[in-house]
């Protein structure tokens, strides 16, 4: 659907260099983008009043291949995504939209815990929806780098969006590959599958939290989202096993993992039968592993990692009120953060006398170039990383 823009996440693509912008080469284009408009479905009346002043904006085309969820250990993803602060804003949201949600759950058969995990996860329930002008980043991006297709395709979809009046221009900001909203659609899915759950006549992710989770239930029914069936199961392997044999789309019935000596992570035997599952192994085979359902990959549909879907599954079930973690731990000696715990690096480094600005999580570029300054200054690699053995130092430093 998206390459949702962990806004909580972006230090890796912050760190991304802006390629240098060429406003000539970015006027021809324009201008050829202005004469394909019609068979598009924007006329150019419109084309040239929602174009009007545009400029260039590089630094999303270093982004393009900088996302976290394929740059961040995943110990650091999880940490930061599936934190107590995020489960107690969610369940809070569940008791606010309530009535909302169980409309919604009635309508897609899609679960209210799993609607308001990827609104978490996205937006942090609507705190977060980027603020770069979407006309302008998807201009750069079908001007710019690769994939321009692509994001041509985008491009015109906004300009169409913008034509039809779901959203007010002003209010039409977000990510830099173009996601907006309470729940990140972009354009293209927005057409497809975002839906007009109040009924005000418009379809609007910015504005309206009822069109917002109503829309994200109706694209992960659209995936094939199963009603009151799990994403997946954690499991134990045997000893000796192949990893070779782990992958997602490597699906085997249950009953042949059962066979292959998987177990549930906490011993019990697997369930059986013939519902074919795809196994995971998100940091090797001495880290966590999961054997992954249909509702998994109708989670992965939304974001194309697998990393994001476990994210969503397991802030959904952490709502639902299961425990913080899994059953095997991370094989690391040196954990991730959670927001609040990367807030205090933040203020820990504010007052070892380093400026980065404002303490709020985001592990941008000017955080971790003072984490790569005291690791040189320890004799470490200075990777910038904020892990805990670097709070615990910076709590007790002597």
């Amino acid at each position: 659907m998206k390459r949702p823009l962990r806004l909580l996440l972006a230090a890796s693509a912050a760190a991304a260099a802006p390629a240098v912008a060429d406003d000539a080469v970015f006027a021809a284009c324009l201008t050829e983008l202005r004469g394909e408009a019609p068979s598009r479905g924007v006329n150019t009346a419109a084309f040239d009043t929602l174009t009007q002043g545009l400029a260039p904006d590089m630094a999303v085309v270093g982004f393009l291949d900088a996302q976290p969820e394929f740059t961040t250990a995943i110990w650091d993803y999880m940490a930061g995504l599936v934190d107590e602060e995020r489960v107690a804003d969610g369940q809070a949201m569940l008791r606010k939209w309530a009535e909302v949600l169980a409309a919604v759950e009635a309508r897609y058969g899609v679960d209210a815990a799993t609607v308001v995990a990827v609104w978490g996860v996205e937006s942090n329930y609507g705190r977060n929806f980027g603020k770069r002008p979407l006309l302008q980043s998807l201009a750069t991006l079908s001007c710019f780098g690769r994939r321009q297709p692509f994001f041509r395709g985008e491009f015109f979809t906004t300009l169409q969006i913008l034509k039809l009046g779901h959203v007010a221009p002003d209010r039409l900001t977000g990510s830099w590959a173009g996601a907006f909203g309470h729940t990140q659609f972009m354009p293209s899915t927005f057409m497809r599958l975002a839906v007009d759950f109040d009924g005000d006549g418009r379809r609007d992710l910015v504005d309206s939290v009822p069109d917002a989770l109503a829309s994200t239930a109706n694209f992960l029914a659209d995936a094939g989202w199963q009603a009151g069936r799990p994403w997946g199961i954690e499991v134990r392997l045997p000893e000796g096993f192949d990893p070779a044999q782990a992958g997602r789309r490597k699906r085997r019935t249950l009953d042949e993992w059962q066979a292959a000596g998987l177990a549930r992570a906490d011993g019990s035997p697997l369930p059986g039968g013939e519902e074919t599952a795809g196994l995971i192994l998100p940091a090797g085979p001495a880290g966590p592993a999961f054997l992954t359902l249909k509702n998994f990959d109708a989670l992965f549909g939304y974001n194309a990692a697998e990393s994001y879907a476990l994210a969503i599954a397991h802030l959904a079930d952490r709502l639902r009120g299961a425990p913080a973690g899994f059953h095997t731990p991370w094989p690391t000696d040196d954990p991730g953060l959670s927001r609040a715990e990367r807030r205090e690096v933040q203020q820990l480094l504010i007052a070892r006398g380093h400026d980065i600005g404002e303490p709020d999580g985001v592990l941008g570029a000017r955080t971790r170039r003072a984490i790569a300054d005291l690791q040189r200054q320890l004799g470490q690699e200075p990777d910038g990383r904020a892990g805990r053995r670097l709070l615990d130092w910076l709590r007790n430093p002597d």
